[in-house]
């Protein structure tokens, strides 16, 4: 694993990244017990992804660039601008929800805000808004890049290579990144793919391709603040592959002890990649156990009140059905 300092970000930086990632995974956490009491419908969870997510996010200039997300990138959205109380009141299908006032299922991330790109239910029809979007910086010279992720089993789908190849014939500032956990539901890696690694596609568009271990903080980041140089600078696109892990079944309605063995999934907790880098950043000098409990209990807080908070909130009358569906 790449050393932090080797990351060009400051002590203060890589601890923030740190928060980042904890607040990711507690959030998450919520977000399944909401489901198990009945609180909430439905959940998509992005646990094991959390610290390459932050990784990614880091290296763009959210006030800016243009963010077009998928079901798992809350732990990215909340790097973004969303909050918490944010993500939560998605979940409970609140008016004030700002992904779509109740009207999207969860996990469809959106802040016009933040410059974050609502997604349909049909998977990785964001790849060709985010070109489209990309290709509006250059129609109108302006310097921001679009940055859209999906999973290695949805990018087979069609609409993905007709967003990358378009993308590279324009030379756009897009950056399409294939967050690859080794399954698509219930179907593992070997039935989706013949290529060895997904980032191979770039090739033939035309542009750059890499693979990340999506466990690495450093690896991850400065790949993604180099594709993004070379983005704003004209250069093109690139394909970024990051390997990551669900630790979780696909959503609240799949249970993946059916296909995957005991000693996989113990195998995959033991990996946990939030706690390599809680061990990384101890042993590097970062932060202590202690400081790290006492962070853990601060954003425990910060997620009680948020929840509280979002659950007090009006949900959406039926009158108001048709509203907030069109932008005026």
């Amino acid at each position: 694993m790449k050393k932090l300092k080797s990351s060009g970000l400051s002590k203060e930086e890589i601890i923030q990244a740190y928060q980042a990632i904890l607040r990711g995974r507690r959030l998450d956490e919520r977000l399944w017990q909401l489901t198990r009491i009945g609180k909430t419908s439905f959940n998509i969870s992005g646990q094991g992804a959390e610290v390459a997510q932050v990784a990614m996010a880091l290296a763009f200039e959210p006030e800016k660039d243009y963010f077009l997300p998928y079901y798992r990138d809350m732990t990215a959205c909340l790097v973004w601008g969303m909050t918490p109380k944010d993500i939560i009141l998605g979940s409970f299908g609140k008016e004030d929800d700002p992904s779509s006032h109740g009207r999207q299922m969860p996990n469809h991330y959106g802040s016009k805000e933040h410059n974050i790109v609502s997604h349909s239910s049909t998977v990785s029809t964001q790849m060709p808004l985010a070109t489209g979007v990309a290709y509006a910086a250059q129609l109108e010279n302006k310097d921001y890049v679009a940055l859209t992720t999906t999973g290695e089993g949805s990018a087979n789908q069609g609409e993905v290579q007709e967003a990358m190849n378009f993308a590279g014939v324009k030379k756009l500032p897009v950056i399409f990144v294939v967050e690859n956990n080794d399954y698509a539901i219930s179907v593992g890696s070997k039935e989706q793919y013949a290529n060895k690694k997904m980032s191979e596609r770039a090739a033939g568009y035309g542009f750059s391709g890499e693979t990340v271990d999506g466990s690495d903080f450093t690896e991850t980041y400065l790949a993604f603040v180099k594709a993004v140089k070379d983005a704003r600078a004209g250069k093109g696109p690139a394909l970024i592959e990051m390997m990551v892990s669900r630790l979780t079944s696909h959503s609240a309605d799949d249970d993946h002890t059916i296909y995957r063995s005991k000693e996989e999934l113990d195998t995959l907790k033991e990996k946990d990649p939030l706690l390599a880098f809680e061990k990384q950043l101890i042993d590097e000098g970062y932060m202590t156990k202690e400081e790290m409990q006492a962070m853990d209990k601060e954003l425990k807080a910060e997620i009680n009140k948020a929840t509280d908070d979002a659950e007090a909130m009006l949900d959406p009358t039926p009158e108001s059905l048709y509203e907030q569906v069109y932008a005026e």
